[in-house]
C-alpha cells in the first residue's frame, strides 16, 4: 500500500513540476485565493437566499481549473521563449480577479472588508488593466 501511495505522490509531483515549474509563493497564493473565493461564494449564496446549486458550483470549479490551465500554458511559453514573464503575468491577473470576487462575496455576506486591503486590490487591478491596455 505504501509503495502505491508513494508512486502516486511521485507521479503527481512530476506532473505539477512539469506543468508549473518550480513551485513559488505566487502560485500558492493563487490557490489560497481561489479556495477563499469558492468558500465565500458558497457562503454568500447560502446567506442571500439563492441557495446552493450543484451546476453553478461545478462551473465555478471548472473555471478555476481553466485558470490553472492558462497558468500552465503561460509557464510553457516562458520555457519556450526562455523568459520569465508570461506565467507571472497570468498568475497576477488571476489573483487580482479572484480578490475582486472575494470582495464582492464579502459584500454579499454583509461583512466588512479591510479598507487598506481594498485599496491595495484596486491598485493591483489598475496595474493589471494598464498592462492589458498596452498590449
Amino acid at each position: 500500500m505504501h509503495v502505491y501511495l508513494g508512486s502516486i505522490c511521485v507521479v503527481l509531483g512530476a506532473a505539477i513540476s512539469f506543468s508549473f515549474g518550480m513551485w513559488n509563493e505566487s502560485l500558492t497564493f493563487l490557490l489560497v485565493v481561489m479556495a477563499v473565493d469558492y468558500i465565500s461564494g458558497v457562503a454568500a449564496a447560502m446567506k442571500d437566499g439563492s441557495g446552493l446549486n450543484s451546476n453553478i458550483g461545478f462551473w465555478g470549479l471548472f473555471k478555476k481549473g481553466l485558470m490553472l490551465l492558462i497558468v500552465m500554458i503561460a509557464h510553457r511559453i516562458d520555457l519556450l521563449f526562455e523568459i520569465e514573464l508570461a506565467m507571472g503575468g497570468a498568475i497576477t491577473f488571476y489573483i487580482v480577479n479572484e480578490l475582486l470576487s472575494v470582495m464582492e462575496n464579502y459584500g454579499r455576506l454583509g461583512m466588512p472588508f479591510p479598507p487598506r486591503l481594498r485599496r491595495l486590490i484596486q491598485v493591483l487591478r489598475d496595474r493589471v488593466e494598464d498592462d492589458t491596455k498596452d498590449e
